[in-house]
């Protein structure tokens, strides 16, 4: 394993998004938000971090809620904490059905922020495992190769299920 590699993996098995109450009590204003964010997240070579125009951007399309006068408070950062998450490997239409129906089920932001960053973890820790396990099998096109048939399957399993809960919410809609 190359010192790349080696440092890359210590980053996957620590670098998590921090636990609600460890999220600020206190309102921060958008520079903060995008300094605090960049720590929330895991970010490769070549991997934009979230800008002022994406916030904006998923605030508008109504991902994330409207900041309170200019000040973003601990809601919204489990908020944009998922969406950045989640637009790497769903649409942002998918995006929306799932965390909807994520916080009616849990009644709470908290709660799902909370069930989220455990299903994330569960997640991370598996990739790197099968990274460590995969290692010295094959070339680095062997290994990006056999990484994104995994995310193939996985984005497969992701619009069943929203396509599920998309047909939820038609009965639930039809039932009225």
């Amino acid at each position: 394993m190359t010192e790349d590699f080696t440092k890359f993996i210590e980053q996957m098995k620590h670098q998590r998004p921090v636990e609600w109450n460890h999220l600020p009590d206190f309102s921060l204003y958008m520079d903060q938000v995008l300094s605090y964010m960049e720590r929330q997240l895991i970010l490769g070579d070549g991997q934009d971090s979230l800008t002022a125009a994406m916030v904006n951007n998923y605030t508008k399309s109504g991902l994330v809620p409207r900041a309170e006068g200019k000040k973003y408070n601990r809601e919204h950062i489990a908020y944009l904490t998922a969406v950045c998450v989640l637009k790497r490997v769903m649409a942002t239409k998918d995006i929306d059905t799932v965390i909807r129906d994520e916080l009616h089920q849990r009644n709470n932001v908290q709660a799902g922020y909370e069930e989220f960053c455990k299903s994330l973890d569960t997640a991370i820790t598996t990739t790197t495992h099968e990274m460590e396990s995969y290692a010295d099998k094959g070339t680095l096109a062997d290994s990006a190769i056999h990484f994104a048939l995994l995310s193939y399957a996985a984005s497969v399993a992701t619009q069943y299920y929203v396509n599920q809960l998309g047909r939820q919410a038609g009965d639930v809609t039809d039932k009225k």
